[in-house]
């Protein structure tokens, strides 16, 4: 069964909006947790204009008391600070993602070149604390090979491409989804696990649930947006029933 990965971001946004306490991530995450979630992300940017490194510390303490395993995965750009908190904390994973000043949310994977020079040696670094990395991508051929190239364990599908494209009805729907799946079995065939994330919905992910060798989606936005009309845990369970009703053999 592919995994749930709760984003709980959101709700550390409007906790900040106003200031105070309330609403307290801690209590999103247990009721993401008692609602089934196998999986909880964060992703402290470093303007901390939501999850803080104290959010960081404060959920990976309330996950190592649960019976039973949750994972626990921060993303992130590889800058100083966020590699020496996820070395603190030592997530079960880590999703390194390429951060744009001034942007508003992620808005595209990583690119080989210059700009990621770097990040071999992070991996390295963080698969010495035992912590498996994914790097965020699009879904195209060179991002993926240059991710296993690089040690990666994984990769983070950009999903809002195939997103946009459901939008539009089913004949763009399946094209994007068709390219998604070659991606996959490209990643699965170079000796990485696919992750997949960003605006994915329970609209689409009917679909997307069925991408061959998927195995955890990390969904933030769309879950909190709706709790807001039926609450947290209604949504939860309805995001890990449709993910149960993939398809045999996908």
């Amino acid at each position: 069964m592919v995994r749930l990965s709760v984003n709980v971001n959101k709700v550390a946004t409007l906790r900040n909006s106003r200031g105070g306490r309330s609403p307290s991530v801690l209590e999103a995450v247990d009721v993401c947790v008692a609602a089934g979630a196998p999986g909880i992300t964060v992703h402290p940017r470093a303007d901390r204009r939501h999850i803080t490194p104290g959010d960081v510390r404060d959920i990976a303490r309330a996950l190592r008391g649960q019976r039973t395993k949750i994972e626990y995965n921060i993303e992130g750009d590889p800058r100083p600070d966020l590699l020496d908190l996820v070395e603190e904390v030592r997530p079960d994973q880590c999703t390194l993602v390429p951060v744009v000043p001034g942007e508003i949310t992620s808005q595209a994977g990583w690119q080989p070149g210059p700009a990621t020079a770097s990040l071999e040696a992070a991996i390295r670094r963080l698969h010495a604390h035992g912590v498996r990395v994914s790097l965020f991508v699009d879904a195209v051929s060179d991002p993926i090979r240059w991710a296993a190239s690089v040690g990666a364990d994984r990769v983070e599908l950009y999903t809002e491409p195939y997103a946009r494209a459901f939008e539009h009805g089913p004949d763009p729907g399946r094209r994007a989804f068709a390219q998604f799946a070659e991606a996959s079995a490209l990643a699965h065939g170079v000796g990485l696990g696919v992750n997949a994330g960003h605006d994915l919905d329970l609209a689409n992910l009917v679909v997307f649930r069925d991408l061959p060798f998927l195995d955890e989606v990390s969904i933030g936005h769309a879950i909190m947006s709706r709790a807001l009309l039926v609450g947290l845990s209604t949504v939860v369970r309805e995001y890990l029933e449709v993910l149960a009703a993939r398809s045999p053999g996908a």
